[in-house]
């Protein structure tokens, strides 16, 4: 048993047994296949909401830890999926810089990933994930019924540190030419991620890369999708801000404290376009919340979820 804190309360943590997923795969609307792992059944869930864990950009669905089957054992259904081009999903047909990796792309796929549900999912969305869900469900028109239950915006919003973003983003080229072995790869994290431990086992790694023929270790995502150009109009702050004022449903923003690429003023912002949204932050944690404090994220996102269902 653990204890975390959350936002200065003291709140156990028990450890859960594993659960064991089922593997799903989900048709975009451009014909890709998106392929994630599912918790449960849904028809055996009636009353809770589906929840459905949307990973950042260069990651895959494997970021969130033990999150997801910590839900699935509240008695939740829960679905953990790869974005396109990342982990096991289909990459975009070749040569495809342009609408195949567009923002609105992407919430096309939170759009397919719902209807596939077959009733309104909670998305918890991570960087890329968030901003995708949060398009989705705030461009979805006036006088339409919620595409979604709830969102939790996982240290992302419409304002984002360009400081912080570059950082990322440097990171994901500094990669693209692999690693002669999972311990370079883990050394390579621990440099980015300096106030994280350096696992002792770097066989986890296995999971976010994939062994080339040359023997070289490469991140689990298509590298066009860090040479894009990143002046892609739908990732506008204006359009996101947009669509931000335009939600209705519970909405949570999850920011790590020691975040650079989502700030006090990126908060502050986000809770005036939506004034009914709550705030949670996570203290040892970054930007990659769920992987830093796997605990204190899980919990906050468990309680707030738990709100949701108890105000239907």
């Amino acid at each position: 048993m653990k204890r975390v804190s959350l936002g200065g309360v003291k709140v156990r943590v028990v450890r859960c047994p594993a659960v064991e997923p089922s593997r799903v795969t989900i048709t975009s609307a451009d014909g890709l296949s998106l392929r994630g792992e599912a918790w449960g059944e849904i028809a055996a869930t009636e009353g809770r909401t589906p929840i459905v864990f949307l990973h950042g950009g260069g990651q895959t669905r494997h970021a969130w830890g033990n999150t997801a089957a910590r839900m699935a054992l509240g008695g939740a259904y829960v679905v953990t999926m790869d974005h396109r081009g990342h982990g096991d999903s289909d990459w975009p047909p070749a040569g495809d810089l342009g609408a195949g990796f567009d923002l609105a792309t992407f919430a096309a796929d939170v759009r397919a990933i719902a209807a596939w549900i077959g009733r309104p999912p909670a998305v918890v969305g991570a960087s890329l994930g968030g901003l995708a869900a949060l398009m989705a469900e705030g461009e979805r028109g006036a006088g339409t019924p919620p595409l979604l239950r709830a969102l939790v915006l996982v240290d992302v919003a419409p304002r984002m540190e360009q400081e912080g973003v570059t950082r990322v983003i440097s990171f994901m080229h500094s990669g693209l030419d692999g690693f002669a072995s999972l311990d370079e790869a883990a050394d390579a994290i621990a440099a980015y991620l300096p106030h994280r431990k350096r696992p002792r086992d770097t066989a986890g790694l296995a999971k976010n890369l994939r062994q080339g023929p040359d023997g070289r270790w490469r991140w689990h995502w298509d590298p066009r999708f860090v040479r894009r150009d990143r002046g892609d109009p739908s990732f506008a702050r204006a359009r996101l801000e947009r669509a931000a004022s335009a939600l209705s449903i519970p909405t949570l923003v999850v920011r790590g404290r020691m975040s650079d690429v989502l700030s006090d003023e990126g908060v502050r912002e986000l809770r005036a376009l939506v004034p009914h949204a709550e705030y949670a932050d996570v203290a040892g944690a970054a930007h990659m919340v769920a992987g830093d404090d796997n605990d204190a994220f899980s919990v906050a996102v468990a309680a707030f979820l738990a709100r949701v269902d108890a105000a239907k």
